[in-house]
């Protein structure tokens, strides 16, 4: 089984579907404070799939509205606008990639776990001062590169399933032995070609290895919601295995138990709801 070139990795990315106009849109209001709403919610209301997940999104548990929201304005208004913009780049991601069989490859445990950590992400986020919705896209977008090798080189890929199994390894040992990239990797370069914020790039790129002197706040929130996501196995996978908690990033993020307590229920109880609003495939 021959390694693949880095050249191939960026070929099989920029070979990937383009984004809605509606996302670019979303995407070039990042730090603009003058931008369109009306205009944004005028967009979002012509994509039928994407405004019905921004409806339930505003009508979830999440934000306990007394009364029903009907409207694209009226969910704009209790979302703000940093959280339409997540919710729908969520969404384009998860749309981004095929769902179909990649030599035993299961996309439904990839994604319920990829939730599940961004939901982690979003919670630790609001108590210890990083911007949520940073926190829940880097959450989402951790493994990303997991996607770009097994849609790309599904031969290779399943060979580093097997090469896991056979040497009871990480997966991302196996990928460095067979493939010789690993998803870190993959996903740093696909989160600069898709655009997304340096410190989400890194936060994908040094989730494994927040040890690291360069790794930020973001990094360090992301390999702990993670763990924490992997301890809960919202993502129903037999060979769940816990990673093992970073010292570093552990301490640099300074929870107490009680908090930790409360962190696991409430991603507990987000978990399902996420999971129905972003993918019916992860139900």
């Amino acid at each position: 089984m021959r390694n693949i070139a880095f050249t191939e990795i960026l070929s099989k990315i920029h070979a990937l579907p383009s984004w809605p106009a509606v996302v670019m849109q979303l995407l070039g209001s990042i730090g603009q404070s003058n931008a369109d709403i009306n205009q944004l919610s005028a967009m979002v209301s012509k994509d039928q799939a994407l405004s019905a997940k921004a409806l339930h999104l505003a009508n979830s548990s999440f934000y306990g509205m007394q009364r029903k929201v009907t409207t694209m304005p009226q969910a704009l208004s209790i979302l703000g606008l940093n959280s339409l913009r997540t919710l729908i780049t969520a969404a384009a991601v998860i749309d981004r990639f095929p769902t179909k069989d990649h030599g035993g490859f299961d996309f439904q445990i990839f994604w319920r776990h990829s939730i599940a950590t961004a939901v982690c992400a979003r919670l630790i986020a609001k108590r210890v001062d990083i911007n949520p919705e940073s926190a829940f896209m880097a959450g989402l977008l951790h493994d990303i590169g997991r996607l770009v090798l097994v849609t790309g080189f599904p031969e290779q890929y399943q060979a580093a399933m097997q090469y896991r199994t056979k040497h009871d390894c990480t997966m991302l040992e196996a990928e460095r032995a067979i493939l010789s990239y690993d998803h870190t990797a993959a996903g740093q370069v696909l989160a600069e070609h898709w655009r997304f914020p340096p410190a989400i790039q890194m936060a994908i790129a040094g989730h494994h290895v927040p040890d690291q002197q360069w790794s930020g706040g973001l990094t360090n929130l992301v390999q702990v919601a993670d763990a924490m996501a992997h301890a809960l196995d919202l993502s129903a996978d037999e060979d769940e295995l816990v990673p093992p908690f970073s010292s570093h990033a552990w301490n640099s993020l300074n929870l107490d138990q009680q908090t930790v307590l409360q962190v696991l229920s409430e991603t507990e109880l987000q978990f399902n709801e996420m999971c129905q609003i972003l993918a019916t495939q992860v139900d």
